[in-house]
């Protein structure tokens, strides 16, 4: 009856040896994103800041609508407002509106923010700073944003007058 012992002595000898033999070797790896920041807006016709039908011996009319800005959480922006046909000093918001058919008379307005009596809103802003712009923190959601009109008088010829405001987002 050696022989089974002898047998079960071997078998558990070369099991010692494996187990002492075996060995474990660790590595790691990282799972890796950059989330970049973005900001986009909307205006288009929906944005349009209309006064409406006015006699020509309308004063102090104010109008407003609203712009949509999306950035990404936590981002700041800064928005500017450029009218396309901008007054003398091209940085304070005050624009004209001309014509639609060729005409001697323009209509000027001022752009705000807050209200119609609020801060002036001009394109100074920039990444950085905003200037004579309008300061936000981007939430990932879309934000409206109201943006005012004034205008102080319409003694024009009658007609459809109009001007385009560029929106630009910095962020």
């Amino acid at each position: 009856m050696k022989k089974p012992s002898l047998i079960v002595a071997a078998v558990l000898a070369a099991m010692a040896t494996s187990a002492a033999v075996a060995a474990t070797a660790t590595s790691t790896f990282q799972v890796l994103i950059t989330v970049t920041k973005a900001c986009s807006v909307t205006a288009g016709t929906a944005s349009n800041i209309d006064f409406g039908s006015q006699l020509s011996s309308a004063t102090a009319l104010s109008a407003s609508s609203n712009i949509s800005v999306t950035c990404s959480k936590s981002t700041p922006y800064n928005i500017g407002l450029l009218p396309a046909s901008t007054a003398a000093t091209g940085t304070s918001g005050a624009g004209f509106m001309s014509p639609v058919v060729a005409g001697p008379d323009t209509i000027a307005y001022q752009l705000r923010s807050v209200s119609a009596t609020g801060p002036i809103w001009g394109n100074t802003a920039t990444p950085t700073a905003v200037g004579n712009g309008v300061a936000g923190t981007g939430t990932g959601a879309a934000q409206s944003i109201p943006v005012f009109a004034t205008v102080a008088s319409v003694n024009v010829t009658p007609g459809d007058y109009r001007d385009t405001v560029t929106v630009q987002v910095n962020y």
